[in-house]
């Protein structure tokens, strides 16, 4: 039996977009079963914090729990290692952050490309740290502190969150801009490095604000300085580290991103919802209080970002001849 041309032309074409359909479809019963989203530090640390409230706010907007699994160790590597290797159905998602771009360069032998192999979702929000010492530490002030880290070289121990950590490497710029030299103490996270600066076994940390606000406002911690471009709105009174040392400017950053080859129809069903979060007036005020603030944008504002972040960290691993394996 021969079909008249136009039926089959229409058979033809309802065809062809049955799988545009069945995308669509999938996207919109996305998601069936819980979410999980890895977090590669301990919690109770800003990326563990970022990654909590986006969670929670999928929770509610989309009906299925999104699971924190905090999977710690080398830098944050190990975490995304996992997501890279996770089937790309949109049930595993990474808490990307700062360091993913500079292990790009500090790490010589990983197991997979960051900018290759992972599907930027949605940036989540950019970090302010707390350049902060023990209060039983002589310097009150960046200059003081700079002129006491020049007259003992080697004999300040910088806490950071690890190997590539944001507060790491605002640490190590700090150093290439100030002209002093630190010993770097690498932890497994913010909260046993802050651990040991209240107790004073270290001296100094750039630290996560979003960790560390409640020790520096109950006199826990002294804050010399906030690394961002102009002043914190929760710590009004404290300078930025670029009023001393001019042209510093160091701000961590989250995202959410997805192994590559995930639906573009999840990617982008997940990008509204977050981006429609951060619009939120609780989720911003949280933020702020966080001293964070929203980051937003579409998949290719996260993909610019890193890529950008990925060439800037590069020239300070270069120029500090940091390595980590």
């Amino acid at each position: 039996m021969q079909l008249p041309r136009r039926k089959f032309l229409s058979m033809a074409t309802a065809a062809i977009g049955l799988p545009a359909l069945s995308r669509v479809a999938f996207a919109q019963t996305y998601p069936a079963r819980p979410v999980r989203m890895l977090v590669g530090f301990a919690a109770g640390g800003a990326p563990d914090i970022a990654a909590r409230l986006v969670a929670q706010w999928l929770s509610d907007r989309l009906g299925q729990q999104f699971i924190i699994e905090n999977r710690t160790g080398a830098g944050g590597n190990i975490a995304t290692e996992a997501v890279v290797d996770a089937p790309p159905d949109g049930y595993t998602l990474l808490m990307a952050g700062l360091q993913n771009a500079v292990n790009t360069s500090l790490y010589h032998n990983l197991k997979y490309d960051f900018a290759r192999d992972m599907a930027p979702v949605a940036g989540v929000s950019h970090e302010n740290y707390g350049m902060e010492v023990h209060p039983s530490f002589a310097a009150k002030t960046v200059p003081e502190f700079i002129a006491y880290a020049k007259a003992n070289p080697g004999k300040l121990n910088m806490a950071s969150a690890g190997n590539g950590t944001g507060p790491h490497m605002a640490g190590e710029l700090f150093k290439i801009m100030a002209g002093v030299d630190m010993l770097h103490v690498p932890y497994r996270g913010s909260p046993p490095a802050l651990t040991d600066l209240l107790g004073g076994q270290v001296q100094m940390m750039f630290s996560p604000l979003s960790s560390s606000m409640q020790y520096v406002k109950t006199g826990k911690l002294r804050a010399l300085a906030v690394t961002s471009a102009t002043r914190s709105d929760v710590l009004p009174d404290t300078p930025t580290v670029g009023e001393f040392v001019p042209g510093y400017v160091t701000t961590g950053w989250f995202g959410v991103c997805a192994p590559l080859k995930t639906p573009a129809e999840i990617i982008d069903r997940l990008n509204g919802e977050i981006n429609a979060g951060l619009a939120d007036s609780k989720m911003k005020a949280r933020l702020a209080e966080l001293s964070a603030t929203p980051f937003g944008g579409s998949p290719a504002d996260l993909a610019r970002h890193i890529a950008s972040e990925t060439e800037k960290w590069a020239k300070v691993v270069r120029t500090a001849n940091l390595r980590a394996d």
